[in-house]
């Protein structure tokens, strides 16, 4: 598989509302050692999603990765009565990308948890 078919997507679902995290902003970070290398900043469209990947083609590279979900914007913007400081703020998710594919990496989120995995 060449560099340019690897791409790197994420999506936002709000579980206590049951519906896609549209406005959700999404920070796209490279980790080099100690060195966090600021790549993009997107907000998630009316179904979660972003609206191009945050990686891909000559962009996409092998390594390890941060995104940051501003998960507490989204929820106070959202009518969520959250305590302050809210349980949940930012919540950044440390990955690595080790071969050139496609790496779906979604948030599951509520006010008081969340959850990742690896989708296609």
């Amino acid at each position: 598989m060449a560099a340019s078919e690897g791409r790197l997507t994420t999506h936002v679902l709000d579980t206590a509302t049951g519906k896609p995290a549209a406005g959700l902003s999404i920070t796209l970070y490279r980790i080099e050692g100690e060195r966090r290398t600021h790549l993009k900043t997107v907000s998630t469209n009316a179904d979660g999603r972003c609206d191009t990947p945050m990686l891909a083609g000559d962009a996409f590279a092998t390594g390890q990765y941060e995104l940051v979900f501003f998960a507490g914007d989204y929820l106070r913007a959202n009518g969520a009565e959250l305590p302050e400081p809210a349980f949940l703020d930012e919540i950044p998710l440390r990955f690595g990308m080790a071969e050139t594919s496609h790496y779906h990496v979604p948030l599951l989120l509520s006010p008081y948890g969340y959850s990742t995995y690896r989708g296609s």
